[in-house]
């Protein structure tokens, strides 16, 4: 068993079936994702809409079920057979707070859902207690407990649904974009409470954004993904300072710069064309359709992840 890494995820692919016409075509969402997560760790994954991001945090977490490739949570392998013992170690913070709590029950209920699935109290007094605790820890009030979802703001209905995420003590939360769908002012507050969660429970978060400057702040690793592969992997202040995949390149320079006179200095690079359809993928590297650098060698055969030094990982023939 290796106990460096809390979530090792080995050559995951993720692919769904779409009928086109009489067909039936392969719309490969994930293709060939491998990497790690340590005890206490926070790996960013960032990439544009539809490159796969969600599909892979759901997969580790078997609502969706991996065409191949592997899951280990803490060295054993995650199976439909011991997910449900899993899911009290592994939870999911969910994007849209306004689809994913149920509004027929209270916010005592949502939150006190898991301790009821994974049976975590003896009496109904120990219940209350623990859900009411759990609202203080994500900055809700006690009186708030016998409301319904939609009776809060974006912002709480978020806490709520962290709450829930916490109420079984889990060792890894995958957050899909949890703040995306909250106002500018909010976010940081969200960003800053997952900071002091982890802090304090020693939690590993998959933490799932298109924002880079939020995935800075918060992620110890940031993964790039492009059309269900990840480019590029590094510590997070390497890859912000010196991105060498042209994908991870062009993603930064659209990055906002608050500094003026930087701002001027530097040069946004336009991708030419469109984002391949995933089900019917270019040969070879998915990104040189679009990329400046594309050769020959970029049409035969997908690159593999290489080590640049001190972790920084990219996936490209000619960088």
């Amino acid at each position: 068993m290796s106990n460096e890494y809390l979530v090792e995820v080995n050559h995951l692919k993720q692919y769904f079936p779409v009928r086109n016409g009489f067909k039936t075509l392969s719309l490969k969402a994930v293709d060939d994702v491998s990497f790690n997560i340590k005890h206490g760790e926070t790996l960013g994954l960032v990439g544009e809409s539809g490159c796969g991001k969600t599909t892979v945090g759901r997969t580790l977490l078997r609502l969706y079920k991996p065409t191949s490739g592997s899951v280990k949570f803490e060295g054993q392998e995650v199976t439909d057979k011991n997910i449900h013992a899993l899911r009290k170690e592994m939870q999911m913070v969910f994007q849209d707070p306004y689809s994913s709590l149920n509004p027929r029950m209270t916010v005592e209920d949502i939150i006190g859902e898991p301790l009821d699935v994974h049976k975590l109290y003896s009496n109904r007094a120990e219940r209350r207690e623990k859900i009411l605790s759990l609202m203080e820890t994500v900055g809700l009030n006690a009186e708030h407990a016998m409301r319904y979802a939609h009776e809060f703001s974006g912002g709480q209905r978020q806490r709520i649904g962290i709450a829930r995420a916490l109420a079984v003590d889990p060792k890894f939360i995958v957050c899909d974009e949890p703040v995306s769908a909250l106002d500018v002012s909010i976010q940081a507050q969200v960003v800053n409470m997952f900071e002091d969660l982890q802090r304090q429970h020693g939690m590993a978060y998959l933490f799932i954004a298109h924002d880079l400057l939020v995935v800075q702040h918060i992620s110890d690793r940031i993964a790039v993904m492009y059309l269900g592969h990840i480019v590029e992997t590094a510590k997070s202040d390497e890859l912000m300072n010196n991105p060498i995949h042209p994908y991870t390149q062009s993603l930064l320079s659209a990055v906002p710069i608050p500094d003026p006179n930087t701002a001027r200095k530097s040069k946004r690079i336009i991708l030419e064309g469109d984002v391949p359809s995933p089900l019917n993928m270019p040969s070879g590297c998915p990104f040189r359709t679009r990329c400046r650098y594309a050769a020959e060698q970029c049409a035969k055969a997908m690159p593999e992840l290489k080590d640049r030094g001190d972790g920084h990982q990219v996936a490209c023939w000619n960088r």
